[in-house]
């Protein structure tokens, strides 16, 4: 009884924090028969609960009929956390040795996947209150620190530290906490290119003004 409480507790939570995270969500049947993530998610956690009893193989029939039906592919061992949300889903792919803290967002076509055939701990850990973009690549047994987003088509396969953003193929942190109204603005990203080049017009110019005044003194 307890066991049947807490998972409609579970269910009733990640159904607010859908209504929270995505203003698309308009009412509850949408929600319920409309969004893969939760599908994905709630399919997750039975498949999860029976694999942590040891029991063979139907874990993973559960995670591929998942896939097959939502377009989202969770390992059973995956652990995940509390207001966890896909957004879209389709392509989302988590590996068997990930951990992911709480109000994690991850967007379409998000690999937290591994870089080989070593055994142990082979894929990334995620702190609390993280957002993952569209496309983006973390892999490896790396550290992504809690309050940090992932840029759209990022590949991360360093650890992160907190705080920070992280854009570019192999990923660049950029060191910038940006939150409004406790959310992380996930599509405020800075271009750390574009930062760099902004630096260099910027030293060229007082290059320039220096070099204008020898002229003068002479």
């Amino acid at each position: 009884m307890r066991l049947v409480k807490k998972v409609f507790s579970q269910i009733q939570e990640d159904i607010k924090t859908i209504y929270e995270k995505d203003p698309a969500a308009e009412n509850l049947l949408e929600v319920l028969f409309c969004y893969p993530g939760l599908h994905a998610l709630i399919l997750h956690r039975i498949a999860h609960k029976l694999d942590y009893w040891k029991i063979p193989l139907i874990p993973r029939i559960i995670s591929n009929i998942s896939r097959f039906l939502t377009g989202i592919d969770i390992h059973p061992k995956a652990r995940i956390g509390r207001r966890f949300f896909i957004d879209h889903g389709m392509g989302v792919v988590i590996g068997a040795t990930t951990i992911i803290g709480d109000d994690v967002l991850l967007y379409q076509g998000v690999t937290l996947g591994g870089t080989g055939n070593e055994h142990g701990k082979r894929h990334p850990t995620l702190g609390n209150n993280i957002v993952v973009g569209s496309g983006a690549k973390v892999l490896g047994n790396i550290e992504i620190g809690s309050n940090s987003r992932i840029g759209a088509g990022s590949v991360v396969i360093e650890s992160v530290p907190e705080d920070s953003t992280v854009v570019g193929v192999p990923g660049r942190i950029v060191r910038q906490k940006l939150l409004i109204q406790g959310q992380l603005m996930h599509n405020r990203i800075p271009d750390p290119i574009t930062c760099q080049l902004n630096r260099l017009k910027y030293e060229l110019q007082d290059l320039k003004d220096n070099f204008d005044e020898l002229k003068k003194d002479r």
